[in-house]
């Protein structure tokens, strides 16, 4: 989509400053070398064994109950979904992100108290680099995203509420949608003789907003599951921009009759910045875990050896088979006596090594309250500073980690993408690892089998 080419009035000439969070602003970095990159062939941590990794921390405290919210009632979502979960959070609207939410909690039944997942999350950047090296784009902070929040009808928002927003400049949108859906299965298990199935449906909070720049528009959402799951995800839909169909790079592809117009083809690489703060603290940790298959010796099996690794300086990472990444809460531990923690799951990616900031899949960096958009950062982090989330992986060492979050969309348009275009989706999910001792969702008379199935099903 040329943007240059379309009237300027479909977003604001002069993106105003987002708000950030309150506290001040750090002075810019000092630079200390190069970002460093986690590998495999670096990896620290000892062989797991059939107990789990050793806890690596002075023993957490005893969980606290999650901060009350910090929003008036129009700005907090809470929503008990079938099976007994409970998901609360604020909400807040930024000119520059769109959606932001705020103190994320979840409690599962048996749970006393809910617990805090997400301190804050948010998009952080939408890169549109073109193939033809003649445009590239960060929608988010260079092209008004905040602004083309649109109006939902009743109709988009089945069975939800929908929500106003105040956007800067713009006015009163009826923006933002809440609602739950079913997502199928939640678990099934048969008893071995037959007598008796377990199962259960899945439900989601699930909460969108729906942004236009210029020919596209971006469906942003968010899915709250009563497993504890959460699932980012940000659909591309919309249009094809006409002013495209110019044929002179010779790399798009042809749309419409013969092969006289072709649509240029151009990536999506989609940022999300995610502040966890389980249990209400700040001293997450994060660890990175990969497992090696050995091939089987002569008439044997194949063996697996998985290592971890304490993530304790900033890390430019990248995503492999049978690698992924935890944050472990300092604070709160399960009934088993287990950390809690949250598992970052990738969705597929096709990672663009146009820029430094787009080629790695996970970033993570200290907390700093001036670094908020992963490319063309617009505040003020001081005289010099970078301005893309690359170049704050410097070797600091964690004591609040943020998540940055990176996927990739390479798009080679179709004749099916034509009128209009179909979603395409790009995301990841944050999966629950120890947070409770059993499913959330274990049905009653199977609680008592914790550490102890009975043999068989």
């Amino acid at each position: 989509m040329d943007k240059s080419r379309l009237p300027r009035a479909l977003t604001p000439a002069v993106p105003a400053v987002p708000a950030v969070p309150a506290g001040p602003v750090r002075a810019a970095r000092a630079v200390r070398g190069p970002a460093p990159v986690l590998a495999a062939a670096v990896l620290l941590g000892g062989a797991l064994t059939a107990a789990g990794p050793t806890a690596q921390a002075a023993a957490p405290q005893a969980p606290t109950a999650a901060p009350a919210p910090g929003c008036s009632a129009p700005y907090r979502i809470s929503q008990k979904l079938a099976g007994g979960t409970t998901w609360r959070m604020c909400w807040h609207y930024d000119s520059s992100a769109g959606l932001v939410l705020d103190n994320v909690t979840y409690q599962p039944k048996g749970e006393p108290r809910p617990i805090q997942v997400l301190a804050s999350a948010k998009l952080a950047q939408v890169h549109v680099p073109y193939d033809n090296g003649q445009a590239e784009y960060d929608d988010l902070t260079g092209f008004g995203f905040g602004y083309g929040l649109q109006d939902l009808g009743p109709t988009e928002c089945p069975g939800g509420t929908v929500k106003t927003v105040k956007v800067p400049d713009a006015g009163r949108v009826k923006g933002l949608c809440t609602t739950t859906r079913s997502r199928g299965h939640a678990y099934r298990m048969a008893s071995d003789d037959g007598a008796k199935v377990w199962q259960e449906r899945g439900t989601d909070l699930l909460l969108y907003t729906v942004n236009k720049v210029s020919w596209y528009e971006y469906i942003t959402e968010w899915r709250f599951a009563s497993d504890g799951t959460i699932s980012a995800n940000v659909g591309a839909t919309g249009s094809l921009s006409p002013g495209d169909y110019d044929a002179g790079d010779g790399r798009g592809w042809p749309i419409g009759k013969g092969a006289k117009d072709y649509a240029a083809s151009h990536s999506h690489n989609v940022f999300w910045r995610l502040n966890f703060g389980l249990d209400g603290g700040v001293r997450d940790r994060i660890e990175q875990y990969d497992s090696e298959v050995t091939p089987p010796p002569a008439n044997g099996s194949p063996t697996t050896r998985t290592t971890r690794t304490p993530v304790t300086k900033e890390l430019a990472g990248d995503a492999r088979t049978m690698r992924w990444w935890r944050v472990v809460s300092a604070r709160g531990k399960n009934k088993d006596g287990h950390q809690r923690s949250y598992e970052i799951v990738p969705g597929p990616s096709a990672p663009h090594a146009g820029r430094p900031f787009t080629k790695h899949d996970i970033y993570v960096t200290q907390n700093r309250a001036c670094e908020q958009f992963a490319s063309n950062n617009i505040l003020n982090c001081g005289q010099d500073a970078p301005d893309s989330v690359d170049a704050w992986v410097n070797g600091e060492t964690l004591s609040h980690p943020v998540v940055w979050v990176n996927i990739g969309f390479h798009h080679i348009a179709r004749d099916e993408d034509q009128q209009p275009m179909p979603v395409h989706w790009q995301g990841f999910q944050l999966a629950p690892r120890d947070v409770t001792a059993m499913n959330p969702l274990t049905p009653a008379d199977l609680v008592g089998q914790n550490g102890a199935p009975p043999q068989g099903s």
